[in-house]
This record gives C-alpha cells, sequence and structure tokens, in this order.
C-alpha cells in the first residue's frame, strides 16, 4: 500500500492527546507518515515568524522536537506525555513523524493545511462544548468537518 499521510490536531489539550491516542491505536499503520499540526494564535511572537506567516512552518522531524532549542525557538510545549507517546508509534509503527506549524485561526489553517500537505485523514478532538457554547464561541471541530477535503474523525474529550 503507499505511504499515508495522517493528520493530528494537536494543542497539547487533554482532547488533543485523546485523538491522538485514538490515531495510533485506530488509524495509524506501518509506513505511514503522522503529520502533527499545531495552530498557534497570531500574537506576541508574530513577528519572530514573519518568513513563514502564510505557508507556515518547514516540517519538523520527531528527532529535531526533541530538542529543546527547536522547541523554545517555535513555542512548543515540551509536553513528556505527547513526545513518549509519539516516539512509541514511531518506533512500534515504523512510521515517520513531522510537526508543522502554523499562525492564525486555527479554523482557517487546519483546512488550509489538509489541502496543502494533501493529508489523506485528519484526527481531532473535541473539547465537548454544548451547544449554546458553540453558537457563542464557535466551533473548529464544526468548522472543520464542513469545509475539510478530507475525511475528519473526531474524537470527544468524555
Amino acid at each position: 500500500m503507499g505511504e499515508r499521510k495522517i493528520g493530528v490536531a494537536i494543542d497539547f489539550s487533554a482532547s488533543s492527546k485523546k485523538a491522538l491516542r485514538w490515531a495510533a491505536d485506530n488509524l495509524l499503520r506501518k509506513g505511514d507518515i503522522l503529520v502533527l499540526l499545531h495552530i498557534q494564535h497570531r500574537g506576541r511572537d508574530e513577528a519572530k515568524h514573519v518568513l513563514w506567516s502564510h505557508s507556515g512552518s518547514p516540517l519538523i522531524p520527531l528527532e529535531e522536537l526533541k530538542d529543546t532549542a527547536v522547541r523554545q525557538r517555535y513555542d512548543i510545549p515540551a509536553d513528556a506525555e505527547v513526545f513518549d507517546m509519539l516516539e512509541t508509534v514511531a518506533r512500534e509503527k515504523e512510521l515517520s513523524v513531522v510537526l508543522k506549524l502554523y499562525w492564525g485561526d486555527p479554523r482557517e489553517k487546519v483546512c488550509e493545511a489538509v489541502g496543502e500537505l494533501s493529508l489523506e485523514s485528519l484526527v481531532m478532538g473535541s473539547r465537548g462544548l454544548g451547544q449554546i457554547q458553540r453558537i457563542l464561541l464557535g466551533s473548529v471541530t464544526n468548522y472543520v468537518l464542513s469545509n475539510a477535503s478530507c475525511p475528519v474523525t473526531v474524537v470527544k474529550a468524555k
């Protein structure tokens, strides 16, 4: 079967960790490329990343993500649970893991990333907002489900 590119939207929250675990247990298989999508809101360090503001960062391999200086450069949390999970699944399933970082509106950037990276599938967590909260705050999940150009699996937080 050729290698597949499977995306997981990750913000290091409990729901995105659950989505990553679900993808590892149920979707990923030998030879796949796992693409982690991490979206940061525009803000204090926007000028620092102006070079990649439209296209996102270069693909950052898991080996580089282990480096503290690389994580600090891109403001990526040093989440031991996530990195342990990634190392385990990469080793057990013999797959490549890369992270692509974007800046801006998560709804739009996730959908753009799906197309730009030619993802075959996307997995994302749901914070479990109630109907009124979704109406007032908007929902990244609802937007991505409606606009992404690939199948999307939503893993509920609870």
